[in-house]
């Protein structure tokens, strides 16, 4: 997978493995809301940190960490 930036959707970083529990950690709120499996193909990393006031560059930086 090319690397992640803030462009990138939620469906293909929840393609690596370990993504979902750093998402989680750092208070990504998609993974369980109800309307997340309408969008998820739609939805921005980027958009979802400013969203919600989530520190884009450390979740960056922790995903592409993921092998």
């Amino acid at each position: 997978m090319a690397k992640i930036t803030s462009k990138t959707t939620l469906e293909k970083i929840l393609d690596k493995k370990g993504a979902d529990e750093i998402l989680a950690k750092n208070g990504v709120p998609c993974l369980s809301c109800p309307m997340a499996p309408l969008e998820i193909d739609k939805l921005k990393i980027g958009d979802v940190c400013k969203m919600y006031g989530l520190g884009l560059e450390k979740i960056l930086e922790e995903l592409n960490k993921l092998k």
